[in-house]
């Protein structure tokens, strides 16, 4: 059953229980209570395009998904995200990827993104929505300076090749393009 189709309040409170069995550290029980909070904000908060949740029942893993921003090459894509927690989160950034193929200057063709909030720039401040938020934002504005695939850094000027190839390289048809 995907995680679509269950009950979200279940699903943490499933969640939460086995992350707190399996631990059993207080360090691992405020990560816990941490993720299952951000999980009801981001549920509550009615963003448009962004979701996540715990894949299955473990609560330091979730799968994501952010629509393409309006007037972008993206626009009407769905990308699919993988995010993994470490123990010391919310002090440590998860390992944020595109399990959807993305062609953008900053993810790689493994699918890892080059985000500065995920990296050098990270904060406990940041939550699980703003990450999200952050992603999406980051499809309509790759950072061309430090690009990790040079070949859609190149096309970022070229808008209908680098529709094309987004559309391609996530699986769709987009806006007349026939997909081979």
């Amino acid at each position: 059953m995907s995680s679509q189709n269950t009950d979200p309040a279940a699903a943490a409170s499933t969640a939460a229980l086995k992350g707190s069995e399996a631990g059993g550290s207080a360090d691992r029980g405020s990560v816990t209570k941490r993720l299952q909070q951000e999980l009801m904000t981001l549920m509550m908060s009615g963003d448009k395009g962004i979701s996540a949740f715990p894949e299955s029942d473990n609560l330091f893993k979730w799968i994501g998904t952010v629509d393409g921003a309006v007037e972008t090459v993206y626009e009407g894509l769905r990308y699919k995200l993988s995010l993994e927690f470490p123990s010391g989160y919310p002090y440590k950034a998860p390992r944020v990827k595109f399990v959807t193929p993305c062609f953008h200057p900053n993810v790689d063709e493994q699918g890892f993104i080059c985000l500065d909030i995920l990296k050098d720039k990270w904060s406990a401040q940041y939550d699980v929505r703003s990450i999200l938020l952050s992603i999406q934002s980051l499809l309509g504005e790759p950072n061309n300076d430090s690009p990790l695939n040079v070949a859609a850094a190149e096309l970022w000027d070229n808008q209908e090749e680098g529709r094309y190839r987004a559309a391609s390289q996530a699986g769709t048809q987009k806006k007349g393009f026939s997909i081979i």
